[in-house]
């Protein structure tokens, strides 16, 4: 998987958050965006995984089977990001189910093998409106490192995460299949590995 960012800007109203990012992210490389609070991480995310059009330039994405077009790239990425919203009313267990009709889980996860790994087994029968925002923020990572996928995308992954769950972050991360694109959005060193590919979005402010 190729995902090629052409001279892509972005702007609210009339101030451009960043200008002409140009990159390609290929698959079996992590990438790690960085840049202070405002500096466009989170809206960058959005334009890669298609939820948002850039201001101007362009996104491509190019699979095994040839280009994809913007509509479909969906199905072939997952995300966890601390705005995103869960299903209070469903128990965990429910959610889980739910979530993996829409996306297949990685081949050999079963549900309570997924619970499992996420050490939340007791809370499988929990309405997921009285979780804990850091057991929340768990629930978001394992949908998106237990979905079958072959891009990754993480915004601010260890937010609200205690050491605990960070050390089970961390962990999941290093057993995310290695031809797997993944795109990490955060300021935080420790939440990315050592050998990713840093793209600094102060470098794209004009």
């Amino acid at each position: 998987m190729i995902i090629t960012a052409d001279a892509i800007s972005k702007r609210f109203n009339r101030e451009w958050i960043f200008r002409k990012f140009t990159t390609t992210f290929s698959s079996g490389t992590t990438y790690a965006i960085t840049g202070p609070n405002g500096s466009g991480k989170s809206t960058l995310l959005n334009i890669i995984s298609g939820q948002v059009p850039p201001s101007e330039g362009n996104i491509s994405y190019t699979g095994n089977q040839g280009n994809i077009p913007v509509e479909d790239i969906y199905t072939h990425l997952a995300i966890a990001s601390p705005s995103m919203d869960l299903i209070e009313e469903f128990t965990l267990e429910e959610h889980l189910d739910f979530h993996f009709r829409l996306k297949p889980p990685r081949p050999g996860l079963t549900t309570p093998e997924i619970l499992r790994r996420m050490y939340l087994e007791n809370a499988k029968k929990k309405q997921l409106g009285n979780f804990s925002s850091g057991m929340r923020q768990r629930v978001r990572l394992g949908l998106a490192f237990y979905s079958q996928c072959e891009i990754l995308i993480l915004d601010e992954p260890a937010t609200n995460l205690d050491s605990q769950a960070y050390n089970w972050y961390r962990a999941e991360l290093g057993k995310i299949p290695k031809e797997c694109l993944v795109i990490i959005a955060s300021n935080n060193a420790s939440e990315y590995p050592e050998n990713s590919v840093i793209l600094d979005l102060q470098n794209f402010r004009r």
